[in-house]
């Protein structure tokens, strides 16, 4: 049975407390931490922690006797890596909220904190454990479409104006960027580990179309140059209406998509494709995909129970801080490449000033300035993504 203390009980920690309340037997939340412990103080009451200690700050919690083993930082980005590196410090486990941190600099300290201390650092990329996204992988990775040649990442949410009043968000200080680096993180993941490395080359544009209370863009594209010689292209949005999401790879013999779909196409002698002449490998592709078994859990559930199975078998986790550092680094280049108008080769070198805290801020164009905030949202349900 491990102890378990959220820090920060904001709109994602839900996720966090739903998918550990799955697992009673082998989780029991210890204590719950925020700078407004009113708001701790609510989320005790909605999920009847009882025996959750309430803290207002998280190095008081870590030096107190309540007893904990794991720690999950969901709080705003710019605090992920000092939360982490405090409680990796108190010999704590961690769990950290997406983005990992908001600059190489702080996620190679955490990754060497972690290793100082013999502790096991995890980091949510919880759509890795969708069906449609584990299930694309495991079809890319089966050979049957070929190989991955070209391709589309969209990440589109749609936020309101007043999205961007909360106090940290629309700020590069604070929140660390806009849809490229909070929203799209997800997706970057996932091309990431469908890619199996970081691409080369990186080119990119970014706006702010829609939000005039926000210095961060709302609207991001990147193109992607891998050392193969495939390509790929990312958007990044919160102005897209539907919020449409997903990720098509265009390989060789075959699109696959997530939500699923798959094509094929078989050449004519003057280079068109024959009608329905993909038919017999769409049906294999189609039989492979339907074969796979669903995930006995999805989402943060899911990462959650691969975090405390490797805990429990002295095993590692799916997620680690190297991947959640490579979509730092991936998001690194699209800022670099778009504020400074210029072409980004991969890796980013620790001399680079965009590798270090503060960085990016120092170089981005502030598109506007933010000059009223609110100190709170009334609790409400929030999108976590279209991925059905």
């Amino acid at each position: 049975m491990f102890n378990v203390a959220i820090v920060g009980t904001g709109n994602i920690s839900h996720s966090h407390i739903q998918g550990l309340l799955t697992f009673p037997d082998r989780v029991k939340i210890t204590a719950l931490c925020d700078i407004y412990p009113e708001k701790a103080e609510a989320v005790k009451e909605k999920y009847g922690l009882k025996d959750a200690v309430v803290f207002d700050d998280h190095q008081k919690m870590l030096a107190s006797d309540v007893p904990i083993d794991i720690v999950h930082v969901c709080t705003p980005p710019y605090v992920h890596a000092e939360i982490a590196i405090n409680s990796m410090n108190a010999k704590k486990n961690v769990l950290v909220e997406k983005p990992m941190a908001t600059c190489l600099e702080e996620c190679d300290a955490m990754i060497a904190c972690e290793k100082k201390n013999g502790v096991v650092m995890g980091q949510i990329a919880q759509n890795r454990f969708r069906n449609s996204i584990y299930k694309l992988k495991k079809v890319l990775d089966s050979g049957l479409a070929g190989k991955l040649r070209c391709a589309h990442v969209d990440s589109l949410w749609w936020r309101g104006h007043c999205y961007y009043d909360l106090w940290w968000r629309g700020t590069w200080e604070k929140e660390g960027g806009g849809p490229t680096l909070n929203h799209a993180v997800h997706h970057i993941d996932m091309i990431n580990w469908m890619e199996g490395c970081l691409p080369t080359e990186c080119v990119a544009i970014l706006g702010n179309v829609m939000h005039d209370n926000s210095e961060v863009e709302d609207l991001s594209f990147a193109a992607l140059k891998y050392p193969d010689g495939g390509l790929a292209e990312v958007t990044s949005s919160v102005v897209h209406h539907g919020e449409e999401q997903g990720i098509t790879l265009q390989c060789e013999y075959a699109k696959i998509s997530a939500p699923w779909s798959v094509k094929a196409e078989v050449t004519k002698p003057n280079g068109f494709p024959i009608p329905d002449g993909g038919a017999d490998r769409i049906k294999k592709i189609q039989e492979y995909y339907d074969s796979i078994p669903d995930l006995p859990y999805e989402g943060h559930t899911g990462e959650i129970d691969n975090y405390l199975t490797a805990l429990e078998t002295g095993t590692r986790p799916l997620i680690q801080g190297e991947d959640g550092r490579k979509t730092v680094e991936l998001i690194t280049a699209i800022y670099k490449a778009g504020n400074e108008k210029t072409y980004v080769y991969l890796p980013i070198d620790p001399s680079d000033d965009e590798y270090k805290l503060g960085g990016i801020a120092r170089h981005a164009i502030h598109f506007y300035k933010k000059a009223a905030a609110v100190e709170n949202f009334a609790a409400d349900t929030i999108t976590v993504g279209n991925y059905s």
